[in-house]
């Protein structure tokens, strides 16, 4: 695409069918597109990028349809026609009367002359050069123009002659242009023109039958990411951009007018983001225009639906008017405003929720509030969601005295499930906390409890904000230890490791006298910074601390975490066999657990003692049991805990695809800290693949953070997945340099040792057998406190590596049958490589051979490209004859050059790929030619026809 052409994000998939329409009408099979979407959803600006691609070879016209012209008779075509209207005069008599008839009085003989005409001037003029005819909001135009248009557009396919129009999705054409009733989409109906828009639907609207159409959706979290960096480079968080997009819901528009429209301090991540599209904007004129066209009866119940997302028909009935009932939403539907969903309506476009409530004057919003609370006043008791939304409208209708609703809305939003209310007990706590008198202590008291509401849904940014407000009223030190609490929480997954544990240890200091079990939870959580951070002396300390803190009679969690303390802290030391203990006796504790935040403790404990599946079962439980409490924030680090079982059973598919989620929820709730930690991940997984580029993109990213947050474990994760990647692509050399740095957030003690058999074994192929045995040493007395075949195996194998030629064998042969008992498919391929590799050098080239063909198979299957190249090497390298490489078929593609694959053929761009996959362009662009190759294909074209 040359650079005067407009660059729109997200929106490959409907510029590849423009560019095929072009194409087609190019080469004298043209044809006709609908483009059909929510207004700011970008319908114009392809138009306008349709006209740009065209600009070079063809004549353009366009024509955009006007609500006040759709009663003209023959508007659109005159506006459309008239820069070509004087070829008219070269048509045959009738057609030429007819056409001038239209365009200079807009009459109409009927019949076939006038359509006929505009598609023989049309032809006239393709006869020179091809033409694109753009109608913008077709929907709008008059009904006579579009039936002949629907008309030309049928029977423009031998012609170079392209069509393309656009409506707003849902929306009818007015009332004098409207389709008979019962005209659908027809499903499954396609244009076949040489192949070139299969796949596109047939659609009726307004009169326009019969022409292919596409639905231009939302765009995705990438190329909504990538549009806010084209808008404000580097300037909009994740978090509040997922704020934002939670109002745009995709909609470029609407992102773009909600990023101009920020202040400094929602930039700064201290003020609330914004509740609605900015008034004053052109999506919001749009909105309001389209709303002021309805009846004031629909209108009226537009605002009680906008007031009350959860609101039912049966509620809806008895709140309209008996004159009126529900007929009067019809004309709202028509007009795209409103559909129904099962036993209740919804706005078509979730930012028109905004503008209905926010565009009605306070008084109609009070009064909506009063009657939508009068109605749910019966039969509330035992129902918490019913009784919260009660207590919400009569407080935003002010229905009572300030301090009565302020008590009744808090009361209500503590006692509620925050996974399954309207509004979100955090919203409600708000307004409670704004109804409460500033010298009450009560104020700073629902403040402080929002806040906390609003970072467990996922919201840090409207948590900070809500904090933000306490700083200048009064609060006891209990409940400014609390603030402190949620405020090292927020910096621990987001800010700096070490600015979090000292905050969490001043709270610590101030709950262990009023909320114990709060008290020692914010020890944990000071520990869990230093282990972040690879701080191991602080953790210790930390532990001690606590330990001078336990009682005999502690509840079940406070007796995990004191157990996990000391278990973790004796690891720390290297007192491996004194940590078996309570970190057995966490396992144990947990059985009786249902908090998330303890759980993953557990699951920590489990994957010490060596104890995958346990810790994969604990894991899932926290993961499930943070579903059930709406718990958002918690979510992305229970996944990285989910990660660690995942990692060692070698189930790399799975640590992909829980890593690449985990990313996403942390970058959308502001979580840096945990999402450096899922890049590192995806880092490793890639490094197993043998995606050289993409490995070092992503570990590169997850260690910068480490960086810039003081994130050891991150680092170190990152380090590993590099050291890894030379490892699989024989530089030994480089992984046991790697492995082997001191430098800051490269040298996690848990990381080490998780990494400590692949140092090991760069470093006994570059004959460091000093490292590789203080190395080995160090395992032996972890893996001698667990019960894991699996980890015993890895042992023997690096026994195996430093042994002299007649012992090595008999240690490879151990490590294979504790492989045998375990589950770690991947590392016992691993070993059989190592034991192929020696027994060829021993010139046993026959047995050398099994082990090889088996360690293959493993490899291929798992799609490990440098692991499979070594064992093809060392299998040719035995004098066998390696079977020949995969037919060109998307079997041979690894599980990311199968999903790009995916991606390209279904019409994305290679930035769309890289923004999606979290890959540079030129990796997306290194795999594609990789692709290619593997495929024996040479364009896109050929890659859509083998992946269809």
């Amino acid at each position: 695409m040359s650079s005067d052409k407009p660059v729109l994000r997200g929106r490959g998939e409907a510029e590849s069918a423009l560019l095929r329409l072009l194409d087609l009408a190019r080469d004298g099979s043209g044809g006709a597109l609908l483009l059909v979407g929510a207004p700011g959803m970008g319908k114009t600006a392809l138009l306008g990028l349709a006209a740009a691609h065209a600009a070079a070879g063809f004549r353009v016209l366009r024509v955009s349809g006007v609500e006040s012209e759709s009663r003209l008779p023959y508007a659109g075509l005159h506006g459309l026609l008239r820069p070509v209207a004087a070829g008219a005069a070269s048509l045959p008599g009738a057609q030429a009367r007819a056409l001038m008839a239209a365009l200079e009085s807009g009459t109409g003989a009927g019949g076939l002359a006038l359509p006929a005409a505009v598609l023989g001037l049309l032809s006239a003029v393709a006869a020179e050069q091809p033409v694109l005819a753009c109608v913008d909001d077709v929907d709008l135009l008059d009904d006579d123009s579009r039936e002949v248009l629907s008309f030309v557009a049928r029977r423009v396919s031998g012609e170079r002659v392209a069509l393309l129009f656009t409506a707003r999705e849902g929306a009818q054409a007015p009332e004098a242009a409207r389709a008979p009733e019962g005209a659908r989409r027809v499903p499954g109906a396609r244009v076949r023109a040489s192949g070139g828009l299969e796949g596109l639907s047939r659609r009726t609207l307004g009169g326009l039958e019969g022409v292919p159409a596409q639905t231009l959706a939302g765009l995705d979290a990438a190329a909504v990411r990538e549009l806010a960096t084209d808008l404000a480079p580097g300037k909009v968080a994740e978090d509040l951009l997922a704020a934002l997009d939670q109002i745009a819901h995709g909609n470029p528009l609407a992102l773009a007018e909600l990023i101009g429209a920020l202040t400094p301090d929602q930039l700064a991540g201290v003020a609330a983001p914004p509740v609605t599209l900015p008034k004053g904007g052109r999506l919001w004129r749009e909105h309001t225009g389209r709303l002021a066209a309805l009846p004031a009866q629909a209108q009226r119940l537009l605002l009680l639906i906008a007031a009350d997302p959860g609101l039912d028909l049966p509620t809806l009935i008895r709140a309209a008017r008996p004159s009126c009932a529900l007929t009067v939403l019809e004309p709202a539907e028509r007009a795209g405003v409103l559909h129904s969903t099962g036993d209740r309506y919804d706005f078509r476009d979730p930012a028109m929720r905004g503008v209905v409530y926010y565009g009605a004057s306070l008084l109609r919003r009070r009064s909506a509030h009063r009657l939508l609370a009068s109605l749910l006043e019966a039969g509330t008791q035992g129902d918490e969601s019913q009784r919260l939304r009660r207590a919400w409208h009569r407080a935003w209708a002010l229905d009572g005295p300030a301090a009565s609703l302020a008590d009744d809305l808090a009361a209500a939003a503590l006692d509620a499930r925050p996974a399954h209310t309207h509004p979100e007990p955090y919203l409600a706590l708000e307004r409670a906390a704004e109804l409460t008198d500033p010298h009450d202590p009560a104020k700073a008291e629902r403040l402080a409890a929002a806040a906390r509401y609003a970072w467990v849904a996922g919201r840090p940014q409207m948590a900070r904000s809500l904090l933000a407000r306490l700083r200048n009223l009064t609060a006891p030190d209990e409940l400014r230890a609390h603030v402190q609490l949620l405020h090292g929480s927020l910096e621990l997954l987001g800010g700096e490791t070490g600015s979090a544990r000292e905050e969490l240890l001043s709270a610590a200091t101030w709950l262990l006298e009023s909320h114990r079990m709060l008290g020692v939870r914010a020890l944990v959580r000071a520990a869990d910074a230093s282990y972040r951070a690879g701080d191991n002396r602080a953790f210790i300390a930390i532990a001690r601390q606590a330990a001078a803190l336990r009682r005999p009679d502690e509840p079940v969690p406070t007796q995990l975490m004191f157990e996990y303390l000391a278990g973790m802290a004796s690891t720390f030391s290297g007192s491996h066999q004194e940590a078996a203990a309570p970190l057995r006796r966490v396992v144990e504790l947990a059985g009786s657990v249902r908090d998330p935040a303890v759980l993953v403790w557990a699951c920590v404990a489990s994957m010490l003692l060596g104890e995958d599946a346990t810790a994969h079962r604990l894991s899932a439980r926290a993961v499930e049991a943070a579903r059930v409490r709406g718990a958002a924030s918690a979510m992305p680090q229970l996944l990285e805990y989910m990660i660690y079982p995942e990692i060692w059973m070698g189930r790399y598919a799975a640590v992909a695809t829980t890593a690449a989620q985990g990313l996403r929820l942390a970058q959308e709730t502001g979580q840096l800290n945990t999402a450096a930690q899922h890049l590192a991940w995806l880092a490793i997984t890639a490094a197993v693949e043998g995606d050289q580029e993409t490995c070092r993109v992503r570990a590169d990213a997850a260690i910068g953070l480490a960086d810039a947050h003081d994130l050891g474990i991150a680092g170190a994760i990152g380090n590993w997945a590099l050291a890894y990647l030379d490892l699989a692509a024989g530089r030994p050399a480089d992984a046991a340099n790697r492995l082997r740095a001191e430098r800051r957030n490269s040298n996690h003690v848990v990381i080490r040792v998780m990494a400590t058999p692949h140092f090991i074994e760069a470093c006994a192929r570059t004959g460091d057998h000093e490292a590789a045995g203080a190395a080995l040493r160090v395992l032996e007395r972890w893996v001698g406190s667990t019960r894991s075949p699996d980890l015993r195996a890895l042992v023997s194998r690096c026994r195996a590596l430093l042994a002299g030629p007649g012992e090595s064998e008999e240690l490879f042969r151990e490590a294979l049958d504790l492989h045998g008992q375990g589950v770690y498919e991947f590392e016992a391929a691993r070993t059989r490589l190592l034991y192929g590799s020696a027994l060829r050098r021993d010139r046993r080239p026959g047995a050398a051979r099994t082990h090889l063909h088996s360690a293959l198979e493993t490899f291929e299957r798992y799609g490990a490209r440098l692991w499979t190249e070594q064992a093809r090497t060392e299998l040719r390298a035995s004098g066998d004859p390696v079977r020949p490489a995969l037919d060109a078929t998307t079997g041979q593609l690894t599980a990311q050059q199968l999903q790009i694959a995916r991606m390209v053929a279904e019409g994305a761009t290679n930035k769309e790929v890289a923004e999606q996959l979290f890959l540079s362009r030129r990796t997306v662009e290194h795999h594609l030619r990789n692709i290619f190759s593997r495929l024996g294909i040479r364009s896109r074209v050929e890659l859509v026809r083998l992946m269809s």
